[in-house]
């Protein structure tokens, strides 16, 4: 395996906690390492001290992927100083952003909605399968595009265990492969506009735009809000108080939070899900 990996500096950098904090679902261990795809290519990737060993020939995808040119150092640094977020960083350091496709990210929080990420990632598989396309000879599948998606079914969807989820995936598909909506516009677009822009799509809420707008846009300051942010917000930082409401979180959270909420936010999201859970 060592001769055919080509190694790339990756301090600050924890592939694991990156890989299982519930950003990404199709990613799985193989040996000491993990194999997953990158768009439509594959790719193995083991990280060794402050080294990551990728498939030769995949060194700046993922370079660029993992985020690795993200200056941890300063993001921490902008990080309020409380209890709950220190034991956050304490417990999630190196855990990076992923530079995500679009189209993947979108559908995959699209089916995401009510469901556990062993549920999403099972789901993501199988779309995968049925309606990707082979990378090379391996057992690998890139994520079906809209194209292939927006020619289907709701019925072949619904056979992928999506339940009211193929109805939203659908429409989302059929939307940007008739061009009615453009990720490629959406780039372009301050984060306001693209947030509203991600919510023409079927399936997509304020939450699910979120999560597209840090995970495949790169705009770090987004924070999703889902049950487990909720939670945290409102036991530590609402404890005292009493009908404090969604919208009073996420303006408090995008003022709190800062430049780069999101990390803190896919910080305090994985250490509640992964630590014991806080009392009310």
């Amino acid at each position: 395996m060592s001769a055919r990996l080509a190694e790339v500096a990756a301090p600050d950098f924890d592939l694991a906690l990156t890989l299982s904090c519930g950003q990404l679902f199709h990613w799985q261990r193989q040996g000491t390492g993990w194999v997953g795809a990158i768009g439509d290519k594959a790719c193995y990737a083991e990280q060794r001290g402050d080294a990551l060993f990728v498939t030769r020939g995949m060194e700046e995808i993922a370079r660029r992927y993992f985020a690795l040119d993200h200056p941890l150092a300063e993001i921490y640094a902008t990080f309020p100083r409380d209890p709950a977020m220190d034991a956050a960083l304490a417990a999630c350091r190196g855990m990076r952003i992923v530079r995500q496709p679009h189209w993947e990210c979108i559908a995959s929080f699209i089916t995401s909605a009510q469901k556990a990420v062993p549920h999403i990632t099972q789901i993501s598989h199988t779309l995968r399968t049925r309606f990707g396309k082979r990378i090379g000879d391996g057992p690998l599948f890139a994520y079906p595009t809209p194209d292939a998606l927006a020619a289907l079914e709701e019925d072949d969807l619904r056979a992928c265990a999506l339940g009211y989820r193929a109805k939203n995936l659908l429409r989302a598909a059929r939307q940007i492969a008739s061009g009615e909506v453009s990720l490629t516009a959406i780039t372009k677009l301050d984060d306001d506009s693209a947030h509203r822009e991600l919510m023409r799509l079927g399936g997509v809420g304020p939450k699910v735009a979120n999560c597209a707008l840090l995970f495949a846009f790169e705009r770090l300051a987004a924070f999703p809000i889902d049950v487990w942010i909720e939670r945290v917000l409102r036991q530590i930082y609402f404890a005292k108080k009493r009908r404090v409401t969604a919208a009073r979180l996420r303006d408090y959270a995008a003022k709190y939070f800062g430049a780069y909420g999101g990390y803190a936010q896919q910080y305090l999201f994985h250490h509640a899900r992964t630590s014991r859970p806080q009392k009310s």
